[in-house]
């Protein structure tokens, strides 16, 4: 019970530091200040919420935060001696009316088919798939299973474990099942970083498999709702890193 109350309380902290909700505080706090005829503070705080909704919506400032994380791990190389495939979690949604692919956000998909690519390229290899619920009545581990029974994995060839709620729950799990031998690590590029100290920190091997890369080369400058979500994503993992750090 304890440890679902300090999950809430860490996601509504997080939503708070990240930049929606940041420059939501900052906004509000400036309109109390208006409010109170506190006119320099009102204008201070109006302005800088603005200022940051600015600059985590410019794609140049976005695309290099995105870029710190996303560069720190290449692309799986397919050739490594390994007999496990561990897919981390994300987002899903159980809407009957719509079709498995669709059951499952974009970051799922890419790391459920950049684990069944790497699945088709090794041998002897089984699928670890791990994830809770969430707000619905069936896991992200499920979800993710099924996309992959879908594509033609064989059922005996998965691993599903639908309790973990976050990163190092899932490494807890897996290390009773590899021990200390490599294995690959499918994850989104930006939670790659945070997913590997939370791994090694347990004496495991993983070798990453980063997939479902938000970098561009694309030079754009006006500001966009993609260019914040990115910010959103960057900042969010750096705070999970720093969260991580404090913990251990």
């Amino acid at each position: 019970m304890m440890a679902n109350i300090g999950f809430f309380i860490k996601k509504i902290i997080t939503f708070f530091v990240e930049p929606l909700g940041l420059v939501m505080t900052l906004f509000a706090l400036g309109l109390v200040f208006l409010y109170l005829k506190k006119d320099k503070f009102a204008k201070s705080f109006l302005l800088l919420s603005f200022v940051l909704l600015f600059l985590f919506s410019f794609p140049p400032f976005a695309n290099f935060l995105t870029k710190s994380l996303e560069n720190q791990y290449p692309k799986y190389s397919y050739d490594a001696k390994i007999s496990y495939i561990h897919v981390l979690g994300g987002g899903h949604n159980t809407d009957k009316t719509q079709p498995i692919s669709s059951h499952l956000g974009n970051a799922s998909t890419k790391r459920v088919l950049e684990g069944i690519i790497i699945y088709k390229n090794t041998d002897d290899a089984k699928l670890i798939f791990t994830g809770y619920e969430e707000k619905t009545d069936i896991s992200t581990a499920h979800m993710n299973a099924e996309l992959a029974l879908a594509l033609g994995v064989p059922r005996e060839d998965i691993i599903i474990n639908g309790v973990p709620k976050d990163t190092a729950e899932e490494a807890l799990f897996t290390k009773s099942i590899v021990g200390d031998n490599p294995f690959a690590l499918v994850t989104s590029a930006s939670h790659m970083v945070r997913s590997m100290m939370l791994f090694k920190k347990l004496g495991m091997n993983p070798i990453p498999a980063p997939t479902y890369f938000q970098k561009t080369d694309t030079f754009y400058v006006a500001p966009s709702i993609d260019a914040l979500e990115n910010s959103r994503m960057v900042i969010h993992e750096y705070l999970g890193i720093l969260w991580a750090k404090i913990k251990s």
